[in-house]
């Protein structure tokens, strides 16, 4: 309503002069506050978008101010409940978190804006679809970043391996052939569920579905049985702890030890290795991780941050106008190429073609997806019953069985209280 009455007001301004140049008044200047996070985007980024932005909008200045991904989340629910000048007008938030936040009407309902102006159908649909809630559009996808495989090319050569592998049956051969000795083939973690889900999800399986506004837990589906099952034959051929995730320890360490053929990992952990074994400068290649059909890559888990706008803010229009120039082509351009991401498009892909890693992630990214839409399913990880239930599987136990345990635990973790 605010806005229409504004718009009003212009249109009886120009019979005047103009809005905002009526005789002895000053064009009105709005500042948008954004919360952006730690490291999502360089300064120097930051700073030429802001100095452009300003200069084509003449009415608004950019307030940007960081912040940490430690203890956001009850800090962006209170930014959400009191709003208030000094509150964010923009936000960028976890692509998994936007239905969390979106829960209760406190976000700017954005469908509108994002079918008729942004080309909704062509965002990832990995960033696209958590960015929902219902029906409507509240996150709208900003970057993009997913697991490849990061793999040594000088280990591939000397297995006689002369490219990297385009089918799942093709990846498990070339596996077996580097799992030789003391080298392993591949380091997986058993608890390692982000690729296990990518595999879920190639089957045609999911962790989750929803009916009449119900979540269930689908593990225990055919489909998804099949995910474990090329996650259990692919885990063995390696040396990689049954009862951790990749974090512990940190695979990067372990593939820097140089006793290991290939990792599943984002492509920026490639700097971490390199610091930890610098001989291995131009022997680290990538490739999307397989998908059953030859040339096409599986599916992933695409992780990254979409663009909210909180439903409290004083200034609903210039915060989208800066959520149109941040995730529209020009910015999110930049901002894969500055900061190695996937753009929020396949069709921007090119822009990044240049980086083997970053190339090989966003090839990954077309098929991404994100975990259940849902505000519960934070609850699913808290617990997150996925990573015994892999560890069971991995350790000799029925997978049938064991999936129906775990299927239940998730449906009473996505249960509304």
């Amino acid at each position: 309503m605010r806005r229409r009455l504004l718009a009003l007001v212009c249109v009886s301004a120009t019979l005047l002069g103009g809005c905002g140049l009526m005789p002895g008044s000053e064009t009105q200047r709005r500042t948008v506050t954004v919360w952006l996070m730690q490291h999502s985007a360089s300064q120097e980024y930051l700073d030429r978008f802001t100095e452009e932005f300003e200069s084509e909008h003449a009415g608004i200045e950019l307030d940007i101010r960081i912040q940490e991904w430690t203890g956001i989340g009850e800090k962006v629910q209170q930014a959400l409940r009191t709003g208030g000048s000094e509150g964010p007008d923009v936000i960028e938030v976890g692509n998994t978190q936007v239905a969390t936040y979106a829960e209760g009407d406190r976000l700017v309902d954005l469908t509108l804006e994002s079918m008729r102006d942004w080309g909704r159908d062509d965002w990832l649909p990995g960033l696209a679809e958590p960015g929902q809630w219902g029906s409507q559009q509240y996150g709208i996808p900003w970057y993009a970043a997913n697991r490849v495989v990061i793999y040594r090319k000088d280990l591939f050569r000397e297995a006689g391996i002369t490219e990297p592998p385009k089918n799942q049956d093709e990846w498990l051969t070339a596996t077996e052939e580097l799992n030789t000795g003391d080298q392993q083939g591949i380091y997986l973690a058993g608890q390692d569920w982000y690729t296990l889900a990518g595999f879920i999800w190639e089957e045609g399986g999911e962790l989750a579905t929803e009916r009449s506004g119900v979540w269930s837990g689908t593990l225990d589906s055919p489909a998804a049985l099949r995910g474990m099952d090329f996650y259990r034959r692919l885990q063995k051929l390696g040396d990689g702890p049954v009862d951790s995730d990749e974090e512990h320890p940190p695979q990067a360490g372990v593939f820097a030890d140089g006793n290991v053929a290939q990792i599943v990992a984002v492509p920026g952990l490639a700097s971490a290795i390199l610091q930890q074994n610098p001989q291995l400068k131009g022997e680290l290649g990538y490739f999307p991780v397989p998908g059953k059909k030859t040339g096409t890559p599986g599916a992933v888990f695409t992780g990254g941050s979409d663009l909210v706008v909180p439903a409290k803010t004083d200034d609903t229009d210039a915060a989208i106008e800066v959520v149109a120039a941040l995730t529209g082509a020009r910015w999110n351009t930049e901002l894969a190429r500055t900061m190695n991401y996937v753009p929020n498009k396949a069709g921007l892909a090119d822009s990044v073609a240049e980086e083997e890693g970053v190339a090989a992630m966003a090839a990954g990214a077309a098929q991404g997806r994100a975990t259940p839409s849902t505000p519960q399913w934070s609850a699913v990880e808290a617990d997150n019953p996925i990573k015994e239930y892999m560890t069971k599987v991995l350790t000799g136990a029925d997978p049938a069985t064991e999936a129906e345990r775990a299927a239940e635990r998730v449906t009473d973790a996505l249960a509304f209280d």
